[in-house]
């Protein structure tokens, strides 16, 4: 039976009209990154080594981290569809904003205190279970929160920019200018070994030195993202969503007929696949690729520089540990870098299509990857690991690598976002929805890594080199596909749903 027309128009839901918003008001919704990926920095650089330190092996190390891909497969896609539909006073997407960065505050607390709370319930020894279990706990709140944030902040920027493509392009690279400016910030600190002389009661039974600084660089990790989320939410003004002027998703009316408005989150989601055109199923194909890329990168970078760089193992001598610190300057490099390419980077576009610089971007991370297979061969057959620290000439080696791949870093960190918004724009898709559907293709291949990077680096002798392999090869493929498959010219969209 047909649904009168008055009631029709009850069930349909359209964002409200945005009037064209200002660059610098874009650059202030966009700050929030920054602190974001001020706690990305501090995770990326110093968790890894730290969950050794609590006791788990390297080759189990990577498991820790399959919360954050499992829990981007269903809360990032489940927060976009929520935040389509949010008719809160305060906006659609400021609501899931604000409680994402209060969880991310209140996990770090429990990470940078995981051996305290763990000391407290009968830990003792070098292998610490309790201190383990609610690192872990707190971890998993910490990625829960940082999916539940960053797909709304993406698709805040995409309802801000609206249909114009150019603006879309120059709010993710803000987007990924402020994550620059968050790294640069966090690898720094991480890369600090005295922070515990500042905050001297971060020093306690359970916590030694090293612990105090990373308990220590969360809790300005904290002051950060108060601060920029603060920012980021007064600069917004969302409208509301009125209910009585909604328009229908695409998965609502697939057939051609009214649906219910409760109609299945999943269903959803995974019912618009067939409906994307080839350009889109390109764009999550190259997106898949380029993350099993990044991720051993990203999971194991200081590690690799501890431990085939500068020949030591968590727990044993100081060599380790210098290793991390040099790695986090490393990444504090490549963060410069990244800044400084996102200036760029609607420039490029426009030059040269969005299509062919990720393609370049991934071949030269493909590049990068053997570059560090190469050192990591030469730093084993000078004859210094377990004597010495390494010669100057391999350190400047890594450090250059690290740097050069924040090239593309920030074009991963925008170009996938701003050619998915607006292809999927025209189907009818909420941007929430849309940034999820992008953050599967990120996270599938994140799951099958975190599953088995581990024990694969563990087959070939426990180094990280194998993984890096394994991510060239999928870097160089993803470039290919996105030098053919997607046209330079910006113009052609996907068929609009019949």
């Amino acid at each position: 039976m047909a649904i009168p027309q008055a009631e029709s128009h009850r069930a349909r839901a359209r964002p409200p009209v945005v009037r064209r918003v200002r660059l610098r008001q874009l650059l202030r919704v966009t700050s929030i990154a920054g602190g974001i990926q001020f706690g990305w920095a501090l995770q990326l650089s110093l968790l890894t080594p730290y969950v050794q330190e609590l006791g788990i092996p390297h080759a189990w190390a990577s498991v820790i981290w399959l919360c954050g891909p499992l829990s981007g497969l269903v809360v990032q896609p489940l927060v976009g569809h929520m935040s389509d539909r949010c008719t809160s006073r305060f906006g659609r997407r400021r609501p899931f904003i604000f409680t994402g960065a209060s969880l991310i505050c209140f996990s770090v607390l429990i990470i940078g205190h995981s051996a305290d709370i763990g000391w407290l319930l009968g830990d003792r020894g070098n292998t610490r279970p309790r201190a383990i279990g609610v690192f872990v706990f707190g971890f998993w709140i910490l990625d829960v929160a940082n999916n539940m944030t960053q797909g709304p902040c993406r698709a805040l920027l995409a309802d801000l920019t609206g249909k114009d493509h150019r603006r879309t392009r120059v709010a993710n690279a803000y987007f990924s200018l402020f994550m620059a400016v968050g790294n640069i910030l966090g690898f720094a600190t991480g890369a600090f070994s005295k922070w515990f002389k500042v905050f001297p009661f971060t020093v306690t039974s359970a916590c030694n030195v090293d612990c105090a600084n990373l308990k220590s660089a969360f809790y300005l990790d904290i002051v950060f993202m108060v601060i920029t989320a603060y920012l980021s939410i007064t600069a917004a003004q969302e409208s509301p969503l009125c209910l009585s002027d909604r328009s229908t998703p695409i998965a609502e009316d697939v057939s051609g007929q009214s649906s219910h408005a409760q109609e299945a989150f999943l269903w959803e989601l995974f019912g618009t696949f067939r409906y994307f055109p080839w350009p889109v199923w390109t764009i999550l194909l190259v997106t898949a690729l380029n993350w099993i890329g990044w991720f051993p990168f990203l999971l194991f970078d200081t590690d690799w520089m501890g431990r085939e760089i500068y020949g030591g193992k968590p727990n044993e001598g100081q060599n380790y540990n210098i290793g991390v610190r040099t790695g986090a300057f490393a990444l504090m490099l490549n963060s410069v870098f990244l800044g400084v390419t996102s200036l760029f980077m609607e420039r490029l576009c426009r030059k040269w299509g969005a299509g062919f610089i990720w393609g370049i971007s991934n071949i030269l991370m493909a590049l990068c990857f053997l570059a560090m297979l190469i050192t990591s061969y030469v730093a084993n057959h000078i004859g210094y690991l377990g004597h010495d620290l390494p010669p100057h000439g391999i350190v400047i080696a890594a450090i250059v690598i690290f740097a050069v791949l924040g090239v593309p870093l920030a074009i991963t960190y925008s170009v996938p976002y701003a050619l998915i918004s607006s292809r999927i724009e025209p189907l009818g898709l909420g941007q929430g929805l849309s940034m999820g559907v992008l953050n599967l293709a990120i996270v599938i291949p994140q799951v099958i890594l975190s599953l088995g990077s581990g024990p694969w680096d563990q087959l070939f002798g426990g180094g990280n080199s194998p993984a890096f392999a394994i991510g060239g090869l999928a870097a160089f493929a993803g470039g290919l596909v996105a030098i053919l498959g997607i046209p330079r010219s910006g113009a052609q969209k996907p068929m609009a749903l019949p």
